[in-house]
């Protein structure tokens, strides 16, 4: 496994993340009553202004916007994705990221329903010149931190366990 990354190292590259204006949600459900990770990131980043765009290849809408079945699709391109998916998913969906153009992902871990990181996918990121961030939550960073992610983000600091 890759050495974990400093706090500063893994704070820079969030910022840069978060500062982009265009990202695409890959994950989006048509679930809500289990308070699904990819819809909650994806109402953050459009409340924060980004402009978002709801990556399901089994959905032609989502809250009544376009949901694109790949990152490709996506009119205008994106600057960045960050990847709610299992991890087999995530393999397929950095390699459509390197055919779109897409320079920085994110993939998501949760620490109740699992992780979206594969080592495969954060090797081929590496190897293809994608910045990427391979796991932890976009919801514990940036404007409008919920009190329960600034705690997570916290605990996950302390202990050592924030992305490597």
């Amino acid at each position: 496994m890759e050495a974990r990354m400093s706090a500063a190292t893994l704070d820079a590259k969030v910022r840069n993340f978060l500062g982009q204006k265009r990202i695409g949600v890959a994950g989006v459900s048509r679930e809500n009553g289990g308070h699904s990770a990819a819809n909650l990131i994806y109402h953050r980043l459009k409340n924060t202004g980004h402009d978002v765009y709801a990556v399901n290849p089994h959905m032609q809408l989502f809250d009544g916007d376009i949901c694109y079945p790949n990152v490709q699709s996506i009119a205008g391109g994106i600057d960045g994705v960050v990847i709610v998916t299992r991890p087999e998913a995530t393999e397929q969906i950095v390699r459509d990221c390197r055919d779109a153009g897409v320079k920085s992902v994110w993939m998501h871990q949760s620490m109740q329903k699992g992780s979206s990181v594969s080592r495969a996918a954060v090797e081929y990121c590496d190897q293809h010149g994608i910045s990427v961030i391979a796991g932890a939550c976009p919801m514990m960073y940036g404007d409008g931190v919920d009190f329960g992610h600034t705690c997570l983000r916290w605990f996950l600091q302390l202990s050592g366990r924030l992305p490597n």
